[in-house]
């Protein structure tokens, strides 16, 4: 926690300090804002401004606590961290404005062997990344911090890089930075609201107006309330809840000063994810954060003052006492230390606990950098992609873990915000294991066949807020949390995801795919139009493709699949978590001429597949069943009006069945005796057949052509082969599928990472999807899969399916 600068502190803005025009407004003078201002002035625009209601720092960033880790679940939050690390290392010098910056890395403790595993993957993470993590034993642990207890520990992991650095200096080297390359900064200037100028925007404020192209909601704890003013123009609630996060700081230790002053540097941090609590040195004292379980949300009911700045809530301690007991018999020193303050104060949540950089769902040429529960760790990286998003188009990596297009309008409801904040939160430090759902906000978005699946002993999940069932238990099967508390692949879901495999391999299954995001697009020259928008090339009518396409970096955007009903109309079909992003993307190129309709929560799908599909359908609908592969026809089917595509994600004959959600339940009942599947089985058929899946295998972060799109591209555009290639891997025998971003090797080189991985129950092997360099790892080679931290033996294949090679069982 830091005071402001007085020499810093300026008059109310008049309107001779306001320009007219600028090319872009940011709302919010915290870390993020700042940071997005310096960057986009890096970038050569510096006709830029930033708005801050009163001095800079005023909100979150005032009484943050400045870590700095790059320790990171997610690889778009990793390389975010990463590069907000090697920012602040050189940004004193840089701008040349003086920073306390403490570089002591920090220890990560784990009771657990599968705190171990997750530590192990995030390590080989950051060696992708080129971060030098490693994992530490027991002495390790002791000899950088002689004052850790270690007896009831299993190991650690360490990171040389983390540390810890002055909010306020951060923000105001940042602001000096971007001042000195041109760009403004006014304080004491609040905005006050936003009106649409043409396809930009003028921003009101006290001491005037503000014409600008693009504007950038970075108002930390108020951006729900800014994320209002644009509501009128397409974005739904901003979701986010605003947390109580207490941290203590304790007087001088005596054992602290005689170590610091013997070594002349702080201690390293200490992080205990398993009892959710970080303890590092401040000054010759400590500094204990927790976590806590019985976490409280504040200002829920509308009650969010008009100003916050520079202010904390009174302290509440007997919520950290079971973590302050554990800290001390950690670092017994702890222990003796009498408490100098405790910082209570507001830090916004989202729903799954990451921030929002990046365009603002609905609107066009506005962007959030907002909701930052670690902003200081993320400020640098977060302005670096802000400022791609506003001048390039999109940011260099893969960072649609942030993107605020990842969330529904389902996302902002109140109710379902604090309870997902709330989890998050008192669950900060947990494992996400591949198998577990987390409880909090079930029931979002369901279909009618909801309560059925889970008669039928479903086990569900989310699917972009749509609830989906990911197995089918049998009485007597553990479906208990604990269950799901592992990484390893054969939990009580194997043995029936196995036995699902086999229904739809030998016979006909049905499963419900309800929530595919879908879109109606009609009108005189839909076809020249959307022909335009796309890699290759359209469907005839009656028929069906996958059609890519690119963003303005040149890297993959989307994938759609599109099917044609008449010369200008078309159904466009895409994941059910691309739906914001997806139309986003159609209606900001859409012409007025052209019309495009969200049936998203209209249709339900039903997918009916295996080599008896054809004689369950034909007892059921008056569809023609021997028109072709990808051969899309309007039907009844149980006498309800549906249409029919001949495709299926898991490799066998089949139909998806489009239908309203009125009438889906009616056809699925007329299904009765077919066996149904959840989304665990299609994962494992679809890998088989090498489908790529979007948002893994198909990422923002790669070309088409790496992603192996060659034959939706118009051959004139393909371009040079790329220098890697999204190949399929056959593992060893091994317990554990590798996690995405998992590590390739050949001997001691990394020739690529995981995209995806499954068990392929119908080869009977382990797969994987990997993008590889093509040199390095051609076909026929032999890899190594790093996976949790063991090397497991992998065979290189071509690109193209293990079971069906020649789609013979899909074209029957």
């Amino acid at each position: 926690m830091n005071t402001p600068d007085p020499a810093l502190t300026s008059a109310p803005a008049t309107a001779a300090r306001l320009p007219a025009r600028a090319r872009v407004v940011i709302i919010g003078g915290g870390a993020v804002g700042v940071s997005s201002l310096y960057h986009l002035a890096k970038l050569g625009w510096t006709d830029c401004i930033l708005l801050e209601r009163n001095e800079l720092t005023a909100g979150s960033t005032w009484h943050a606590a400045g870590n700095c880790p790059n320790f990171a679940g997610s690889w778009a939050v990793m390389n975010i961290q990463r590069y907000s690390m090697a920012l602040y290392r050189e940004l004193a010098e840089a701008v040349d404005y003086p920073m306390n910056y403490h570089v002591t890395g920090a220890i990560r403790l784990a009771h657990t062997a599968e705190r171990m595993q997750e530590f192990e993957h995030v390590r080989a993470m950051g060696t992708l990344q080129g971060l030098k993590l490693s994992m530490m034993d027991l002495p390790e642990i002791g000899n950088r911090h002689p004052m850790c207890e270690t007896h009831d520990l299993t190991g650690g992991l360490w990171d040389p890089e983390d540390g810890d650095i002055d909010p306020a200096q951060l923000t105001q080297a940042l602001a000096k930075g971007a001042r000195d390359l041109g760009a403004k900064i006014v304080r004491h200037c609040p905005a006050t609201g936003v009106t649409r100028d043409g396809d930009g925007w003028i921003v009101h404020t006290d001491a005037g107006d503000i014409a600008c192209d693009k504007v950038v909601n970075a108002a930390g704890y108020y951006a729900a309330r800014v994320a209002e003013w644009f509501e009128p123009h397409g974005r739904p609630p901003l979701p986010m809840t605003v947390m109580s996060h207490q941290y203590l700081l304790t007087e001088p230790i005596p054992e602290i000063v005689a170590w610091t002053k013997q070594h002349g540097h702080k201690m390293p941090m200490i992080r205990d994810p398993d009892v959710s609590y970080y303890l590092r040195q401040e000054k010759t004292g400590l500094n204990l954060g927790p976590y806590e379980r019985a976490c409280r949300s504040e200002w829920t009911n509308g009650e969010m003052p008009e100003d916050f700045s520079f202010q904390l809530w009174q302290d509440d301690l007997d919520r950290l006492e079971d973590y302050i007991a554990d800290a001390m018999e950690r670092v017994p020193p702890l222990a003796s230390a009498g408490v100098s303050s405790v910082i209570n104060g507001p830090i916004p949540y989202t729903p799954d606990g990451l921030p929002l950089i990046g365009p603002m769902p609905g609107v066009k040429n506005a962007f959030d950098a907002n909701v930052f529960t670690f902003g200081i760790a993320q400020a640098g990286g977060a302005g670096k992609v802000l400022a791609d998003w506003v001048v390039k188009g999109a940011p260099d990596w893969d960072c649609f873990d942030v993107d605020p297009r990842r969330f529904g309008a389902y996302a902002s409801d109140p109710t379902y915000c604090r309870a997902k904040a709330e989890e998050v939160y008192g669950h900060e430090y947990a494992m996400h294991f591949p198998h577990a759902r987390w409880p909090a906000g079930a029931d979002r978005l369901i279909s009618p066949l909801h309560e059925t699946l889970k008669a039928q002993g479903a086990q569900m999940a989310p699917y972009g807020g749509w609830e989906r069932a990911t197995w089918f238990a049998r009485p007597g099967d553990d479906t208990s949390w604990e269950a799901a508390q592992t990484w390893r692949r054969d939990g009580p879901w194997h043995a029936r995801v196995a036995e699902e495999v086999a229904a739809v391999q030998n016979g006909c299954g049905v499963l419900d795919l309800s929530g595919f995001s879908r879109f109606e697009l009609s009108g005189p020259g839909a076809a020249d139009w959307l022909a335009e928008q796309i890699a290759g090339r359209l469907p005839k009518t009656g028929h069906m493709t996958l059609c890519y396409f690119t963003g303005p970096t040149g890297k993959f955007a989307t994938e759609m699949s599109v099917s044609r009903s008449g010369d200008d109309q078309f159904t466009l079909i895409t994941a059910a978590i691309a739906r914001d992003h997806d139309r986003d993307l159609l209606t900001h190129a859409l012409p007025d001429t052209l019309t495009l309709i969200d049936q998203t929560e209209d249709i339900a799908c039903l997918l009916v597949t295996g080599p008896a599909s054809r004689d369950v359908l034909s007892t059921v609908t008056d569809a023609d069943l021997s028109l072709p592969w990808l051969s899309v026809q309007d039907a009844t089917v149980a006498g309800r009006t549906a249409r029919m595509n001949r495709v299926s994600f898991a490799g066998e004959l089949g139909w998806e069945i489009h239908a309203l959600q009125s009438d889906i339940k009616v056809i699925h009942e007329a299904l009765d005796g077919v066996t149904p599947f959840g989304m665990f089985a299609l994962d494992s058929m679809r890998i088989e057949k090498a489908y790529r899946a979007w948002g893994s295998d198909l990422s923002p972060g790669y070309t088409l052509r790496e992603v192996g799109a060659d034959r939706f591209i118009r051959k004139e555009d393909r371009g040079d082969d790329p220098a890697r290639k999204l190949a399929v891997l056959t593992l060893n025998d091994h317990p554990y599928d590798p996690l995405p971003m998992s590590p390739v090797w050949i001997g001691d080189k990394i020739v690529g990472e995981i995209t995806s991985a499954a068990y392929g129950h119908r080869v009977q092997k382990a797969i994987a999807l990997a993008m590889l360099n093509c040199t390095d790892a051609p076909p026929d080679t032999q890899v190594e899969v790093e996976i949790f931290g063991r090397r497991v033996l992998a065979a290189v294949h071509a690109d193209a399916p293990l079971w069906d090679p020649e789609n013979e069982r899909i074209r029957a």
